[in-house]
């Protein structure tokens, strides 16, 4: 959304983000979006894009990184096992996952398998 200007939810992206970091906000993100990421930039819009994206979030205090571990991982699992009826991808359970830990309750996605587990998604159209 945030690094493709072709996405229909761009403009609402962009302004969402630049609304929370004015108010001071952090975003909050894991390993695995970081490879899905890097990966769908590379694939849609290039490697220069892709690296254009981590200069901008490699080392910013502006975003915090949360990794996956073991304990994590199987947490994870039962989310993507437990939810039979929803198709939620195991990168999207690990999200979750920190986003409980972590209290979180809004996410930066159009994605509607966030809403479906119970968060809020952000831009809201």
């Amino acid at each position: 959304m945030l690094a493709d200007a072709s996405d229909p939810a761009h403009p609402q992206a962009m302004a969402f983000r630049d609304e929370w970091l004015e108010r001071g906000g952090v975003f909050v993100s894991t390993d695995f979006v970081l490879d899905e990421t890097l990966t769908l930039l590379r694939a849609r819009l290039g490697l220069d894009a892709a690296a254009r994206w981590w200069d901008q979030v490699d080392g910013s205090t502006r975003l915090s990184w949360e990794w996956i571990d073991r304990e994590r991982a199987e947490r994870a699992r039962r989310w993507f096992f437990d939810w039979e009826d929803k198709a939620f991808s195991f990168t999207d359970c690990t999200s979750f996952v920190v986003m409980k830990e972590r209290k979180l309750r809004v996410a930066l996605t159009s994605d509607r398998h966030f809403k479906q587990a119970g968060f809020e998604i952000a831009p809201t159209k």
